[in-house]
């Protein structure tokens, strides 16, 4: 099954998205997706994640990366049945195909929960260099656990940066500082936000007493490797249970097994 199929199944179609959708990730390079999780499934997402945050400790989020005043979490698809939907989503899926066209696949699926006091990143875009016009190589998804709001430090994007064939490095001494064009993505808890990865982003400081919780289901063409080498990672108890679909958005539809040696590597959930 290849993903033109895959995408067919699942109910992703030309029209899948409005032209008003197609527009924003053309010109602007994000788009919000409102309601795409009921507050039970962000509450049932936040109390799984608080979960394994607790379990893996100071392990938590290794398989990737771990951030100085975050919460991060990796490898997420590996570690609950719930967190498939954040995969499967046709209208999330409808986006990044617009963005990357059919041959696309997972690159990893992390959470991050900016702790009060931080969160701050520098301007950038999830790719080493410009782009032309066009050729993107990456998207990206942001789910929100919390409202994102101003004074928690909703992430910033510059609108059309994607399209400019440079990066904030390119053009900023300190990518840290503001941008005149910069908006925030303020949202309530239950969106997402679909934006293309090569536009300029970055998160801004917590400046309440509550975390500001996110996920983050990111995808990149599928001639590209992985952020995390799902065939490296996922146990051959989660691809038991994934759905055809999901084993082909993640490119491990041909893995029947695991070896030992791959599986004592892993740290314990």
């Amino acid at each position: 099954m290849n993903m033109t199929t895959v995408l067919g199944r699942l109910g992703v179609d030309d029209y899948t998205l409005s032209t008003r959708d197609k527009r924003a990730l053309d010109d602007d390079g994000f788009l919000r997706l409102e309601n795409l999780m009921t507050s039970k499934e962000v509450a049932a997402f936040v109390r799984r994640l608080d979960e394994l945050s607790e379990i893996e400790d100071e392990d938590a989020g290794k398989e990737v990366h771990q951030e100085q005043g975050t919460i991060r979490l990796s490898n997420l698809i590996d570690k609950d049945p719930i967190f498939e939907k954040c995969i499967i989503s046709p209208r999330l899926l409808a986006a990044v195909r617009h963005v990357l066209g059919d041959e696309f696949k997972v690159s990893s699926l992390n959470s991050r929960a900016a702790l009060p006091g931080h969160g701050r990143q520098g301007l950038h875009a999830d790719w080493g260099g410009a782009v032309a016009l066009g050729n993107y190589f990456v998207c990206n998804s942001i789910w929100l656990l919390t409202d994102f709001t101003r004074q928690n430090g909703a992430t910033r994007v510059v609108p059309g940066s994607h399209r400019c064939g440079q990066t904030a490095a390119d053009v900023m001494s300190d990518t840290t500082s503001d941008h005149p064009d910069q908006v925030q993505l303020i949202g309530e808890a239950g969106t997402v936000v679909v934006f293309n990865a090569h536009l300029w982003h970055g998160g801004m400081k917590n400046e309440t007493e509550s975390p500001r919780r996110a996920m983050h289901s990111y995808f990149c063409r599928r001639d590209q490797r992985q952020q995390l080498d799902q065939r490296k990672w996922l146990r051959k108890e989660t691809l038991a249970r994934l759905s055809l679909e999901s084993k082909v958005i993640l490119d491990v539809a041909d893995v029947d097994e695991r070896s030992e040696d791959i599986e004592n590597l892993k740290p314990e959930k």
